[in-house]
């Protein structure tokens, strides 16, 4: 029987250095990142919300919609899964639905902030927060939901942003208190980020989003700081954009794709990617006709 995701990020959790969780927001993303063999994956919150709404991250998705992306993404790999879960889509008990239902989905950990609804991205400006105590509150409700104790709860605070970076290092001081698993500290500094895990003590996220507020290190460097996860929110998803929007300019101007299919994955390459060769070895196994069989 194969380890559950949940017992396998915790195993990660427990190994010398960072685990490495690229951010996907499908599953075609989720079968790339399990392609080059990394440890852990990551449903962005804002890259969900600009692929299912495409509108930017500032609190329009409903726990349905996340829960619902999250389980598409979980059920391609067995590569644990970290998922953006906002601000617990209410107060306490609105945190324990969450759980319970990013649990069912098949999710091996979550993050939660500690603004007000509706939040927005912990890279804009114009944050609020909800009262330290508050979210100690749905800290603890989050871990008393959870069925499978290996579930990982990740409390973030935007709080630097907002009071400051002493304010931010004291939630995350509560929010340790009350049970989170990992601490989250959201956009710290260069200068800020070695003051984190030497007050903290504790296992903590660097999370290395596009807007450059939390500068581009390398995984060494971020290990040497003493974090545990490196979260790379969109990087996946901004690459695909510049590569279609290229596409979308030589088809205009040239109106053909000519020059474009040297460039591109081949139809079995698309194919394979997404499982083709799975179904082949089921159809076998099912005795499906030779002339009814999938093939290219």
């Amino acid at each position: 029987m194969s380890t559950r995701p949940t017992t396998r990020l915790r195993e990660l959790l427990a190994r010398p250095g960072a685990v490495m969780a690229p951010g996907v927001v499908d599953p075609l993303y989720a079968r790339l990142v399990a392609k080059h063999g990394f440890d852990a994956m990551y449903m962005t919150g804002a890259g969900t919300s600009a692929t299912r709404l495409g509108m930017p991250d500032i609190g329009l998705l409903t726990l349905t919609e996340m829960v619902d992306n999250a389980a598409r993404i979980a059920a391609v790999s067995d590569i644990p899964l970290i998922a953006d879960a906002d601000n617990g889509f209410g107060g306490p008990f609105n945190v324990r639905r969450a759980i319970q239902d990013y649990e069912r989905a098949g999710v091996a950990a979550i993050h939660m902030e500690d603004q007000v609804l509706p939040k927005r991205c912990g890279h804009l400006a114009g944050k609020q927060l909800v009262s330290a105590e508050e979210m100690v509150a749905k800290i603890k409700a989050a871990t008393d939901a959870r069925r499978d104790q290996d579930f990982v709860i990740i409390a973030r605070t935007d709080a630097i942003a907002v009071d400051g970076y002493e304010a931010a290092l004291e939630r995350a001081e509560m929010y340790r208190e009350a049970g989170a698993d990992v601490l989250f500290v959201e956009a710290p500094s260069y200068e800020q980020l070695e003051g984190i895990n030497k007050r903290l003590n504790y296992p903590t996220l660097y999370n290395m989003a596009t807007s450059g507020k939390t500068p581009f290190l390398k995984r060494e460097e971020i290990e040497a700081f003493g974090f545990k996860i490196i979260l790379f929110p969109n990087w996946l998803l901004l690459s695909a954009i510049k590569a279609a929007d290229g596409a979308l300019e030589i088809l205009k101007r040239e109106g053909t794709i000519a020059s474009l299919a040297p460039q591109v994955p081949s139809f079995q390459e698309f194919f394979d990617l997404v499982g083709m060769q799975e179904v082949r070895a089921l159809e076998a196994r099912y005795g499906v006709p030779e002339k009814a069989r999938t093939d290219y």
